[in-house]
């Protein structure tokens, strides 16, 4: 098989076709198979383009709702330094830096990521244990979950989030011959998450725990493990998360405000947030009341900007905004699970797998903030991805779909005959 020469993955870029005589990877994708022919092929796009409009488009829409969401955060402030626009500022500088880190993390072949990819775990299980400590750690509002970084503070269990799902994609591909052993195919991912959830627990950090702990058991059902075995797991990790609510008072508080958030014990308690996001949603209607007509977010809905950005949203869009957002979060979530797929059918493993966790993440901690804003699921500390303000989570958002994108350039370059 002939080389590629840089000039040759040049032109796959731009859509040019290959010299003539370049051997091609036979490869067979859902019953099509892809070879050579005399012909020269059309156009090669080197990633996908529609799912890059849906990032950009998610973006865009979050980057207008947080401003108008923060809008009124910074009324009667005492310092006249501080700008209106603060957290659209912030914001900003979070989607600039989160686009350079995409591009560079592009640049990195997932053949890097599957050896690098034990080593990223360990990072975060380091910063993990870092932010706990009363030097480095920041505190807010009794939670110690941020290390500042001086313009903007971050948030290890995002980074524990890409670690457990690269680790879990690597563990499976090197145990491949043992998946159908319970204690051989599990306890060594088993003994990480709960090492990783234990630190999460200690800042406390609930949210972050259950989407890693979901992430880790996607990775496990889609890389082949038994089914009885999935099953078994997943009702440990039920019965886990119920006893972690039951012995903590302030989390049964927060289930039984849920199921009552207007009651007079819990409306201006633990209910509060959750109370007001009805009442926005409520008020939005079928059309919402326009781009920054949003009553609630004067001072009435705590973390407006962060957490309950989408119940802003449906004040102000109505019914048909909160439908759009779901739909381009269901299309974007089938789209990456879809080039997962088309990775395995590949025999690329790996690649499938970390494609395919990333789908999962981004599709489970989706539904989880919009179960919140829209009274189906109790009251959880998660953002909505790539919408809402935060640094940290908008910089691991863009670096994982960054890597999606990856898997996806490598798969048209390996079906257009070239290599990795």
């Amino acid at each position: 098989m002939s080389q590629i020469t840089l000039s040759d993955r040049i032109g796959r870029w731009f859509g040019n076709p290959p010299k003539e005589g370049m051997d091609a990877l036979p490869v067979r994708v859902h019953g099509r198979e892809f070879t050579r022919t005399g012909a020269a092929p059309g156009s090669i796009k080197g990633f996908d383009q529609a799912l890059i409009w849906a990032i950009a488009g998610l973006m865009l829409w979050g980057l207008v709702m947080v401003y108008s969401a923060s809008i009124a955060l910074n009324d009667g402030a005492q310092d006249s330094s501080v700008l209106q626009a603060q957290f659209l500022v912030r914001h900003c500088l979070s989607l600039f830096v989160g686009f350079v880190a995409a591009l560079l993390v592009f640049q990195v072949s997932m053949d890097r990521w599957e050896k690098v990819a034990p080593w990223v775990f360990i990072v975060s299980i380091i910063l993990l244990i870092a932010v706990l400590l009363p030097f480095i750690g920041k505190s807010v509002n009794g939670a110690r979950r941020w290390i500042g970084l001086g313009l903007m503070n971050f948030q290890p269990s995002e980074l524990a989030k890409l670690g457990t799902l690269l680790y879990a994609a690597n563990y499976m591909v090197r145990k491949m011959d043992v998946k159908e052993k319970f204690f051989a195919a599990v306890t060594p991912m088993a003994v990480a998450i709960a090492i990783v959830g234990s630190l999460l627990l200690a800042e406390p950090d609930m949210g972050a725990f259950l989407v890693i702990a979901v992430i880790a058991m996607g990775t496990l059902f889609l890389g082949g493990v038994n089914a009885r075995m999935f099953l078994l797991i997943s009702g440990i990790l039920v019965i886990a998360f119920g006893l972690m609510i039951a012995l903590s008072p302030w989390r049964r508080e927060r289930i039984f405000a849920y199921l009552d958030p207007f009651g007079a014990d819990y409306a201006l308690g633990k209910g509060y947030q959750l109370s007001h996001s009805l009442i926005a949603i409520g008020r939005g209607e079928i059309f919402g009341v326009g781009l920054g007509g949003s009553v609630e977010k004067l001072h009435w809905l705590p973390e407006a900007h962060t957490d309950f950005l989408l119940a802003v949203l449906g004040e102000e869009f109505g019914l048909v905004g909160v439908v759009t957002v779901i739909a381009v979060f269901m299309w974007l979530t089938r789209r990456i699970m879809f080039i997962g797929r088309q990775a395995i059918a590949m025999d690329r493993v790996f690649s499938g797998l970390v494609a395919q966790g990333v789908g999962v993440w981004i599709g489970f901690q989706a539904f989880i903030n919009m179960g919140v804003n829209l009274g189906a699921l109790p009251t959880k500390g998660l953002t909505l991805p790539l919408m809402s303000y935060g640094g940290s989570a908008i910089l691991l958002n863009l670096i994982a779909l960054a890597i999606v994108l990856r898997v996806d350039y490598e798969n048209r370059l390996l079906m257009h005959g070239g290599r990795v």
